[in-house]
């Protein structure tokens, strides 16, 4: 959590290995750019902006602060500049009086590219080994042993992922989380390659989609064989508490599972709206998404340790399989934040499933607090838990329905609910009686329509559309004609009004 005394404590450690200090007059030097390249090929870094070497603080001018920011965040999302882009963004601060600009640069997992250039971190410079390529071979060789969600499976092709069905989706989250987003003018394999999903080794050989890309994009049975430990157990247990009242396994592809996870907790939760800078604010979404990311993002894939989310009367707990980077408690005011899963925790944010990296911590506390006025507790160790505590009124009678309006999955703190349809899985009520009906629309007229296209058009999650069509043919409005592969949809003959006849 950055605070002055944070501030004021890397000030006084001076440069180093993870520390750097750095001169602003009106633009962000050059040579900050290849601070954050060395960082990230090397144990990852905080950089001062408005400091000088010696750590005095000479200050940003406040008129160019705006600027800058934009800036820098434009650079970290140019492919020409930096591969593979870097969702990181400049934060503000105060020390005597004088304005900063701070950046935490976290270790990534794959080697960052600067302009064309490839930097490392030793004592308190940043050296360019482009030239060698015996370096080169040991950073790659250092990477690729700390994380494996880099594991590539040469023999994958585009066939073993979802691409046609889920990119569309993901291309319009990241133009939404950041208008002109460079995803937006790139077709599907310039996507993978920046997000860094499909790898071209020249040091060790390896070519094609890595394991992060599988978990991301991957078909059912692929991800079953790529990580033959991936699942996510979701329990409720409040009056059966030797077993459960609730179950939901969970273990399709990252993207789809993020929507199932965050309906699982709107499902047996009750959500609570503040005003928050004048906003109508979900406090129970926002806790959801942190709880949600967190086990999707965070967890170690090469375990067999299942992943569980269990909502118990007075907390919500998740658990992961993880490498412990410091045992024990998390305190947010000494927290140093570290990506176990560097390419898919840049995804998450990068189509608004999840803040940038430190942030996300800090909003769970400050939102838990508000929810339940108690604080969260996380533990690292070999099995990682996020504990959120709650109380009984939190917690939804299975009588009770779900009525209210629920933020779109990832949507930016303090942003405004204007979209009245229910995203979280939900059983269906009148909000999604609309979708109902547009549904009913286009499926008449088109019954070869795919979930993707659906979704598209009616501008809601792909989640949505599927609990929408299995509520219509529960109900007898419409009729599968086919395999669920290439069949059809039809109207059935008596079809009635969706607001008469869905539950």
């Amino acid at each position: 959590m950055l605070t002055n005394e944070r501030i004021q404590q890397l000030l006084d450690e001076g440069e180093g290995l993870m520390i750097e200090f750095k001169k602003c007059d009106g633009t962000l030097p050059k040579s900050a750019y290849e601070t954050v390249g060395a960082f990230s090929n090397r144990y990852g870094g905080h950089i001062l902006f408005g400091v000088r070497d010696d750590g005095e603080v000479l200050g940003v001018d406040p008129a160019v602060v705006a600027s800058i920011k934009k800036d820098f965040s434009d650079a970290m999302n140019n492919p020409n500049k930096v591969t593979p882009s870097l969702f990181l963004s400049l934060e503000e601060a105060e020390i005597g009086g004088k304005k900063i600009l701070y950046v935490y640069v976290p270790r990534g997992s794959q080697i960052q590219i600067i302009s064309g250039r490839i930097y490392d971190r030793n004592e308190d410079g940043d050296y360019n080994i482009t030239g060698s390529a015996e370096l080169i071979a040991q950073m790659s060789i250092r990477k690729s042993d700390q994380f494996t969600e880099r594991k590539v499976f040469p023999f994958a092709n585009e066939g073993h992922l979802r691409l046609l069905e889920l990119m569309p989706g993901v291309r319009q989250r990241a133009v939404n989380r950041l208008p002109g987003h460079p995803w937006g003018k790139m077709d599907d394999m310039e996507i993978m390659r920046s997000a860094g999903l499909y790898e071209d080794n020249p040091i060790t050989g390896e070519t094609g989609f890595n394991r992060a890309a599988i978990l991301l994009f991957g078909r059912d049975e692929v991800i079953q064989q790529a990580v033959p430990g991936y699942v996510t157990d979701c329990l409720l247990r409040i009056d059966n508490v030797d077993r459960y009242d609730d179950r939901e396994r969970v273990d399709t592809n990252l993207i789809e599972s993020f929507g199932l996870l965050m309906g699982f907790i709107a499902k047996h939760t009750l959500d609570r709206f503040y005003l928050i800078d004048s906003l109508n604010v979900s406090v129970r979404d926002h806790i959801a998404k942190e709880v949600v990311s967190n086990i999707l993002c965070h967890r170690e894939f090469s375990g067999t340790f299942p992943a569980r989310l269990i909502i118990e009367k007075d907390r919500i707990i998740a658990e992961n399989w993880n490498r412990p980077l410091s045992p024990g408690r998390i305190d947010p005011n000494n927290y140093e934040p570290f990506p176990k899963n560097p390419i898919i925790a840049r995804f998450f944010v990068n189509i608004g499933f999840a803040d940038t990296l430190g942030s996300g911590v800090r909003n769970l506390y400050s939102f838990t607090n508000i929810y339940s006025g108690k604080e969260p507790e996380l533990v690292d160790g070999d099995i990682f838990r996020t504990i959120i505590p709650i109380n009984r009124a939190s917690i939804r009678l299975s009588s009770e329905p779900i009525n209210e309006p629920i933020n779109e999955p990832g949507a930016p703190v303090n942003e405004p609910i204007n979209e009245p349809i229910n995203e979280l899985g939900a059983p269906v009520n009148e909000p999604v009686n609309r979708t109902a009906q547009q549904l009913l629309e286009l499926l008449s007229k088109n019954g070869s329509l795919t979930k993707t296209e659906l979704a598209d058009r009616v501008k809601v999650s792909r989640a949505t559309i599927t609990r929408v069509l299995k509520s219509l043919q529960e109900n007898g409005l419409i009729i599968r004609v086919g395999s669920n592969k290439t069949g059809r949809w039809e109207i059935a003959a008596d079809n009635q009004a969706p607001s008469t006849k869905i539950r």
